[in-house]
């Protein structure tokens, strides 16, 4: 079990949900944290919420300078929770380029540069720990939801290079891939989401696998078990089911 009192992490899209419940869990156990995401005013509120330090460092993650000074100013780090993601529900039948354009820039745009802004630090000391968030929609292809789902693979596809790359060195890379949270971007949705959990129980989920390490989860389990069972699908039977 890793041990959290007095580490830094910093966190990339702590200003609600699921990055504001887990900034609550993590200072509870001891964690410095540095929070950051577009809003100012919602991350100090965060921030003021928690029992333990914080700092507040407003950052937009589609502006990599920006991402470059807020780790040039924070110094050394623990750690780095990837959360920032924007999202919008629509599928090839309903396109809407500037919605898809934004959601690659945000979602695998910002990751990216996140770890153009981290990771040769951590290599450079052989330390450090770094939690990527997928999704389960990620594994496979969806109807209803080219843009999101394709940026959400390719966060995981880079998480798993960054492991193969990485897993044998002192630096820890981490997946977390859950389904539906209760925010405000599953508020979009119009059809029903099964297994949805709240901002604190994803949260617990985070902590618990950051805790005991290990490289990937998919959560809930049982709800997990359609996403990934279906890459062993032949075309013809997942898209008979799926789509």
């Amino acid at each position: 079990m890793r041990n959290w009192t007095g580490k830094r992490y910093w966190i990339v899209g702590a200003s609600e949900g699921l990055g504001a419940a887990l900034a609550k869990k993590m200072s509870g156990a001891g964690v410095e944290l540095i929070l950051s995401s577009r809003s100012e005013d919602k991350l100090q509120e965060v921030a003021d919420s928690l029992p333990g330090h914080a700092i507040v460092k407003p950052v937009d993650v589609t502006d990599y300078d920006a991402l470059k000074k807020v780790a040039d100013d924070i110094g050394d780090i623990d750690g780095v929770v990837q959360l920032a993601a924007v999202y919008w529900p629509f599928g090839a039948k309903a396109w809407e380029p500037e919605h898809a354009n934004l959601m690659t820039d945000v979602n695998i745009g910002g990751a990216m540069r996140l770890v153009s802004a981290v990771i040769p630090r951590f290599v450079e000391r052989n330390k450090g720990h770094f939690v990527m968030t997928g999704s389960l929609s990620g594994y496979r292809g969806l109807p209803g939801s080219a843009a999101y789902v394709s940026t959400k693979s390719a966060v995981m596809s880079l998480a798993e290079s960054l492991y193969a790359d990485l897993h044998k060195t002192g630096v820890e890379v981490q997946l977390l891939s859950p389904g539906f949270i209760e925010t405000r971007l599953t508020d979009k949705n119009d059809f029903k989401m099964p297994f949805k959990m709240q901002p604190e129980e994803a949260a617990q989920v985070y902590f618990d696998h950051m805790s005991k390490g290990g490289f990937q989860k998919a959560f809930p389990r049982m709800f997990s078990w359609v996403f990934r069972g279906s890459q062993f699908l032949p075309d013809w039977l997942y898209y008979r089911i799926f789509a």
